[in-house]
């Protein structure tokens, strides 16, 4: 249900693509249909929710209210369109921009609407930053007109020079970007230097204050409701685990416990693949005396036994060592394998990828170093047939094992490229450029390698991949926001500008098929293909306008070719981007950095460890790291040293576990640990009406002391 519903959901989405303006045009008949074909089957998606939800709670939900009304509005939107195109008016599809709430509002959305939430939750205290950077912009803007107004003065292109409040008060506010410092500042300058003071002081105050307030603003209230989000969480969990503890529970003597069956069968129900022996060691943690049930404590923390993700590794003998035996053993075998497995056997393989990369930085052409790159694929090659000779090739390539995949995906890559430009070259004298290019790009994707090897370079890789789903969550905020205010740039502005190709110098040509940019700074930096023409330019003019260098030039460009007024669009686009939403994910790397940087073992996977480690079954994160494991891991990651690593290979048989490493964790489990280790274990919490009704403003005191607030 849910591939279903993401398939129309981007369905409906890609529909703009073939809609007028189009990229790819297609008859408004066609569009039309599949558009109707996705309201039926969200239509569809509703009524089966409906039917498993008390009617209650189905009809108090908000996000079922906005579906049913935007599936009426689109149908009216239709209707409306397509009689006016019967009859040869064009009219506003105004129904398109309201295509994201079908991405918002399903159950399936709710990372995205809880970035959503985020944002309505910031926005009340942004609000009043926002209004006082703005009344500082207008007094700024009545100083510039009060002081440079009446000088005479002209820009570059032989305009009056601030003498139209509006005008400056936008010129201001591109300033606070820097996009068009310091040509703004340059006619005053120039007229006498002490005006370069005003600039500065302007610059000092809404430039570098306010914009570090609105980011300090952003991260406060990201915070702190997001942390009343966990704790929320944390607690309905709890409230939870004790419901299900209190229908389980029996009295053996004093105390109520759950017995250990019905503890194995409520495991079992929950997780239905969990291994026998990852289930028995979770007995062993939760009946620590082997007492035959499990006590209220123990149980409470079930979720967060089961949550964690325990790694069960099989030692294996390596093939070599079954088939050939005295071959594998023998004492050049021997060697060679602690060669492989030693530190610097990693070490001279990094300083071959770095003098590797200067010889790709150097003329391909010379066959010197054409032939020093054979050299080189050759040296790979035959460290990945170490690695395979010594570690046990299964476990070498692991679900878990993503260098050492991805060594083996880029080499192997590289010499059937490196194969098919040579042969390509030597059977004619036709040079494969496209495939010229590949080979130099798996080439220097090899670099990456020595990512591996710095434990700081891979604390910050293990974090960007913590944190990976929800960039993706912030992708979708992106693309709903990129996806409105292109389908509104699209009615406004498509085929005011278009695009001729650079060869063209004809007078249209020349002001981008439009008089009105003559001797404007859009034309005379041919910005022309930045238009509102199809869906696609749409969103790249919007990339530009989020990476804010330039984008005066282009609000001016469509305000020319329009109405002064098209420029609040631009302003909006700031704001609610850059301003907003870019501070936000500022606000969610920052967090998820210290998190990362400080959190440590949560006191549940400190319970794990100890009882793998008393079972004798244990094998430590940091042995992995430090290069002590057994033979089925990474040089990287793992692999004994020495005779003693040798009798400790030998010695270790049939299954063992470790608690899988932190590359692993969510940030969503990152944060609510960071909560839960605030509350006792006693601690059952609040009723579940309050509960429901937490306020972030519960988090911290009243009256702030130095007790209550430590």
């Amino acid at each position: 249900m849910q591939v279903a519903i993401y398939f129309f959901i981007c369905v409906d989405l890609s529909l703009a693509l073939f809609e007028e303006p189009a990229l790819f045009p297609l008859p408004f008949l066609a569009t039309s249909i599949a558009e109707v074909l996705c309201l039926i089957a969200f239509f569809g998606r509703l009524v089966h929710f409906a039917k498993v939800t008390p009617q209650m709670v189905f009809w108090k939900d908000t996000k079922n209210i906005c579906i049913m009304v935007t599936i009426a509005l689109t149908l009216i939107d239709l209707i409306i369109y397509g009689s006016l195109e019967a009859v040869n008016i064009h009219s506003v599809r105004w129904s398109r921009a309201l295509r994201p709430v079908f991405l918002i509002n399903f159950p399936e959305s709710r990372q995205i609407r809880r970035t959503f939430r985020s944002i309505r939750n910031t926005l009340p205290d942004i609000l009043y930053v926002f209004l006082l950077f703005m009344f500082s912009v207008l007094i700024f803007s009545l100083m510039a007109l009060k002081l440079l107004g009446d000088r005479g003065l002209r820009t570059v292109e032989g305009l009056p020079y601030f003498t139209n409040i509006l005008e400056i008060a936008f010129e201001l506010y591109v300033l606070v970007t820097t996009a068009n410092s310091p040509d703004v500042m340059m006619p005053a300058y120039n007229f006498n230097w002490w005006y370069s003071l005003y600039f500065i002081t302007y610059i000092i105050i809404n430039t570098y204050i306010f914009m570090s307030v609105f980011l300090a603003v952003v991260y406060n209230n990201y915070r702190k409701h997001l942390k009343n989000e966990i704790r929320k969480l944390a607690y309905l969990k709890r409230h939870k685990m004790m419901e299900a503890f209190n229908i389980l529970k029996v009295k053996v003597g004093s105390e109520f416990v759950v017995m250990e069956a019905r503890w194995r069968r409520l495991a079992r129900t929950v997780m239905p693949h969990i291994s026998s022996p990852h289930l028995e060691l979770l007995l062993r943690i939760s009946d620590e005396g082997q007492k035959g049930y499990v006590d209220k404590m123990n149980f409470l923390r079930l979720a967060d036994l089961l949550n964690i993700q325990v790694v069960t590794m099989n030692i294996k003998r390596h093939p070599l060592e079954e088939w050939m035996p005295w071959v594998y053993q023998s004492s050049a075998s021997l060697l060679i394998q602690r060669m492989v497995r030693h530190r610097i056997f990693v070490w001279v393989y990094d300083i071959i990828i770095l003098i590797n990369a200067i010889f790709i930085a150097l003329d391909e052409k010379n066959p010197f170093i054409s032939y020093a790159e054979w050299l080189f694929l050759s040296l790979y090659i035959i460290e990945i047939l170490l690695k395979l000779y010594t570690y046990e090739p299964r476990a070498y390539f692991g679900k878990k094992q993503f260098w050492n995949w991805f060594d083996m995906l880029i080499i192997v890559a590289a010499l059937v490229a490196t194969v098919a430009n040579t042969t390509i070259q030597s059977a004619s004298k036709y040079n494969s450029q496209q495939v010229l290019d590949i080979v130099l790009i798996l080439r220097i994707l090899r670099l990456l390698r020595v990512i591996v090897s710095i434990q700081r370079f891979r604390l910050i890789v293990t974090t960007l991949i913590n944190i990976g789903p929800t960039i993706l969550t912030f992708g979708g905020l992106i693309l709903v926001v990129y996806y409105v205010f292109a389908i509104i740039g699209m009615e406004a502005f498509h085929g005011k500008v278009r695009f001729f190709d650079p060869n063209f110098t004809t007078p249209d040509a020349l002001v981008c098929g439009n008089p009105a940019l003559k001797d404007s700074a859009f034309a005379r930096d041919r910005y022309c293909k930045n238009n509102f023409n199809d869906l696609a330019s749409s969103f790249i003019v919007l990339m530009e306008l989020t990476v804010v260098n330039q984008w005066h030039i282009l609000a001016d460009g469509f305000a020319l070719v329009t109405h002064q007024a098209a420029k609040l669009y631009f302003i909006s686009f700031h704001v609610v981007v850059v301003i907003l939403i870019v501070n936000i994910f500022i606000a969610f790397i920052l967090e998820a950095f210290f998190m990362a940087y400080s959190l440590e073992k949560s006191e549940v996977e400190t319970a794990i460890e100890r009882k793998i480690q008393e079972l004798g079954v244990g094998i430590q994160e940091e042995e992995m790291h430090d290069g002590k494991l057994v033979d089925n891991m990474d040089a990287k990651d793992s692999g004994f040293s020495g005779d003693d690593g040798d009798k400790q290979r030998k010695a270790l048989k049939g299954l063992y576990f470790r608690i899988a490493s932190k590359k692993y964790r969510t940030v969503d489990a990152l944060l609510q640990q960071m909560f839960e280790s605030e509350i006792a274990p006693e601690d059952e919490g609040p009723p579940l009406d309050e509960i429901l009704n937490f306020s972030p403003s519960d988090i911290y005191p009243k009256v702030p002391n130095f007790e209550n607030s430590a």
